[in-house]
């Protein structure tokens, strides 16, 4: 099968693509550079940007799916990067563009979390662009990870580089907050079945990993993988840190911003981790997947 995919030079897009190259399906990448997936010879790559309608013309001809994976984990308006333009306008038109061009199947890449009332920018349009999805005539398939793991991660590896650098490790609030992290490679997995399995259209799949940490447990399991005995930590009172993100998240080179926080806090665990049945999937441990890849 031909796939067309956007987002495939991110972390998770090179791990799909590679899956679907190992199941021989011929690949299709939209990139905004022509180098950006030089070192991958076996797939097709075609200029283009999600976020300009005519610059899909006629680029998914001939494909028999679409993996839409374009996605932001933060804004950057100064620079006309947000979460509208990256996840609504995008989705849009992608569907549009496989309507018109005659692609059926179209899988989506979401986030755990997402929802209509969401109080995060993040979720929010994450939402905004399922909804365009189950409006149209394609036959869908959405995916929604939760926080994803596995080498090149951002999450994992900048607690890493944390834990390595500083005496003691900063925690907003009490750091019990939840979260099930999945590996990469389970998501990818996922996604190149659900082509050859037509029950799964229609559906919506959260996509959680096999075992549920609170944000302290994560940083020990972390530092344990660094081979420390001890991760010292400092819990920074939220009263204090909430102001102080949202006056220093302009700047770019903060880690964090207020939407970041307001996840964070949330948590993000699966209330119905079906996905794992309908793909008869085996999931990583993360204490395993992590110690592959920071040991």
């Amino acid at each position: 099968m031909k796939v067309f995919i956007t987002g495939g030079s991110g972390f998770v897009g090179r791990e799909i693509i590679h899956q679907l190259l190992a199941q021989n399906h011929e690949v299709r990448a939209l990139v905004r550079q022509a180098d950006s997936l030089e070192n991958i010879a076996e797939i097709e790559t075609v200029i283009g940007d999600t976020t300009q309608p005519e610059s899909l013309n006629d680029k998914l001809a001939g494909c028999a799916a679409v993996i839409h994976l374009v996605g932001i984990i933060r804004e950057f308006r100064g620079r006309g990067i947000s979460f509208d333009q990256r996840h609504r306008q995008s989705t849009q038109n992608v569907l549009q563009a496989a309507q018109e061009q005659g692609v059926q199947r179209y899988l989506q890449m979401s986030a755990n979390g997402t929802r209509e009332n969401a109080v995060s920018g993040y979720h929010h349009t994450k939402w905004q662009a399922e909804e365009l999805v189950r409006q149209s005539m394609l036959d869908w398939t959405i995916f929604r990870p939760s926080l994803i793991f596995g080498p090149q991660d951002m999450f994992v590896n900048m607690l890493a580089q944390l834990i390595k650098a500083l005496p003691v490790t900063p925690v907003m609030g009490d750091g019990q907050y939840l979260l099930q992290p999945v590996h990469v490679s389970d998501v990818a997995q996922s996604f190149v079945a659900a082509l050859n399995k037509p029950e799964t259209r229609g559906k919506t799949y959260a996509c959680c990993g096999p075992e549920t940490f609170s944000y302290n447990q994560i940083l020990d399991l972390i530092g344990k993988a660094l081979g420390l005995s001890r991760v010292r930590k400092i819990h920074q009172p939220l009263c204090l840190m909430k102001p102080l993100v949202g006056l220093l998240q302009a700047i770019p080179l903060f880690p964090m911003t207020s939407d970041q926080l307001q996840m964070l806090l949330e948590g993000n665990v699966c209330k119905d981790n079906h996905w794992v049945d309908d793909f008869a999937l085996e999931l990583t441990e993360f204490a395993a997947g992590i110690q592959a890849y920071l040991k």
